[in-house]
């Protein structure tokens, strides 16, 4: 390692042990990074064209106030995601306030009382089982006379197809697929994957409505979940989508009929996608997602780098160091609260905003263990900024993603490995 940079990382708290434990790991990820960058490229040119081909003016990154009626920007905005995911149609909107809420307003808007839906992929991301009615919440799917069927995986991870089959039947209105693995030790699904369980499922009922749950893994892949036969693609801006600079909103691309469900869910009968005011901030959805398919390839890179620095250091990682990535969660399972809790504060302590705060785990809405989460970020709860969280509870997993830039994110993960090592939790 140059001695300016050295002496640069020893100023900001990293041992000369860490780094150069970090430069030795980055000498065998050229390759990979150099396959990575690949994807962004392709990914960067298929944003653009749809941006061209919409043709997007100056006009469209000025915002509407009110109702929003002939908000320009906004329809253009939404035919640009429409024609990136190559569907009929697509709701982009700041009224909806988290990933969550852009699956609930799917589900809700798209099930009737006496429909049934299906998880064929275990148990939902946690801050959805109270959307679903699992565990009992005020206005509930169950609430609503909306029933749940759940299959788990195998116990080698595949899809229980047999499992899957018997619980189609003619109730079932709407299968949800999680893409990433939430706060779970299984596999991130790839698109193929997705693709496979897809067709599988609309061979038994082919007027299912297949939904996936794609945060965290949009342009991860060149090709999305709605190139495969989803139906709605659903995901949250303040992640890959937003490129770090929308601080707020999330999408729904899919069959007209399934957005349009949703519009009038969103705002009111009669009035759908029509109203809905943009405010000032369509110029940040724009440029976001312009930059999208780069800061998602930095985020890819820092998961990669902190999988190879934690499984050379005898850690269980998922994926591992050299598995293909299908979205930007990297897992670390350390076995003991102490170890998740000193990670994060690493996270923490490399941050932009709030570097100076300790994270402590407290009892977030919607999850049934303390949560501590790290998340130093210019946009409050962003995920595609350098972040880290997970409960405390066996197996004692953090969940680290994001990072705008690829030093910053390997500044990060160093940062985290030097806090394990002043706590006495890695020993060299």
């Amino acid at each position: 390692m140059k001695s300016d940079l050295k002496n640069i990382y020893n100023s900001l708290g990293i041992s000369d042990e860490v780094a150069e434990f970090g430069e030795k790991t980055l000498e065998s990820l050229k390759e990979r990074f150099e396959k990575i960058d690949e994807i962004a490229e392709i990914n960067q040119l298929k944003v653009l064209a749809a941006l061209q081909k919409n043709q997007v003016s100056e006009a469209c990154l000025h915002g509407t106030s009110g109702y929003g009626y002939n908000d320009m920007g906004r329809e253009k905005l939404e035919a640009v995601y429409a024609d990136i995911f190559h569907t009929e149609d697509a709701l982009v909107r700041p009224q909806i306030t988290c990933g969550t809420h852009a699956l609930a307003l799917a589900l809700m808007s798209n099930l009737r009382p006496g429909d049934e839906l299906l998880s064929p992929v275990g148990k939902p991301y946690d801050t959805l089982e109270e959307v679903i009615g699992i565990r009992p919440s005020k206005g509930s799917l169950a609430e609503y006379g909306v029933t749940y069927k759940q299959v788990d995986f195998l116990p080698d991870g595949g899809f229980d197809w047999d499992g899957i089959k018997a619980a189609v039947n003619e109730k079932t209105k709407l299968v949800t697929i999680q893409r990433s693995k939430g706060y779970q030790t299984r596999h991130t699904l790839s698109v193929s994957e997705i693709g496979e369980l897809i067709s599988f499922i609309k061979n038994i009922k082919s007027d299912v409505i297949c939904m996936v749950d794609n945060c965290y893994g949009e342009f991860v892949e060149t090709i999305e979940p709605s190139d495969v036969g989803a139906d709605m693609c659903v995901g949250s801006l303040i992640k890959n989508p937003g490129g770090g600079l929308a601080p707020i909103g999330g999408y729904i691309a899919g069959k007209k009929s399934c957005v349009e469900n949703a519009a009038y869910r969103l705002t009111s009968p009669g009035l759908g996608k029509e109203v809905g005011a943009s405010l000032g901030i369509l110029q940040s959805f724009y440029q976001g997602l312009f930059l999208s398919p780069t800061v998602t390839a930095c985020a890819l890179k820092s998961a990669i780098f902190g999988a190879n620095i934690y499984e050379k250091l005898g850690f269980s990682v998922l994926p591992n160091s050299t598995e293909d990535r299908h979205d930007i969660i990297q897992a670390i399972t350390f076995g003991r609260a102490d170890a998740v809790e000193a990670f994060c504060r690493g996270i923490q302590a490399a941050a932009p905003i709030d570097s100076h705060v300790t994270p402590i785990p407290w009892d977030m809405p919607g999850y049934d263990a303390p949560v501590i989460m790290a998340a130093g970020a210019f946009v409050s709860g962003s995920s595609i900024e350098l972040s880290a969280d997970g409960p405390i509870k066996p197996p004692y997993a953090v969940y680290f993603q994001g990072g705008l830039t690829w030093p910053h994110g390997k500044f990060g993960i160093l940062k985290s490995l030097q806090s394990l090592v002043d706590n006495g939790i890695v020993l060299w």
